[in-house]
């Protein structure tokens, strides 16, 4: 495989946005466990494509992705518990999660794409 910067995938960079928007969100929350849960899970995923990018073999690289995948399902699930407990209502909420189930859906993509080239 050859190299490709992690900047230049297009879930490194929507990971990205959506933290930056989950920050956005939670930004007044006097719920500061969850708040801080929430913004570290959304952090963890852009960072965890990054660093798995940056690894010297394909299988390192899908586990990260797999981490990564793992966060932003414990994310979308925090944006759930967001709404039932009205730190967000539903019409900010329901994009993020949208958008949370595509960026999932990328990186299972891209963990198949890898894994058909390693073997």
């Amino acid at each position: 495989m050859p190299y490709q910067s992690f900047e230049e995938l297009e879930v490194w960079k929507r990971a990205c946005r959506q933290s930056v928007n989950i920050y956005k969100l939670v930004k007044l929350s006097k719920d500061y466990g969850l708040k801080s849960q929430i913004e570290r899970s959304g952090v963890s995923v852009p960072s965890n494509i990054a660093e798995g990018c940056e690894r010297d073999s394909t299988g390192d690289y899908i586990r990260f992705l797999r981490i990564a995948k793992g966060s932003n399902a414990e994310l979308r699930t925090q944006l759930y518990l967001a709404q039932e407990l009205s730190i967000a209502d539903a019409s900010q909420i329901k994009p993020l999660i949208s958008e949370n189930k595509e960026i999932s859906a990328m990186l299972q993509g891209l963990i198949r794409s890898l894994d058909k080239t390693s073997n």
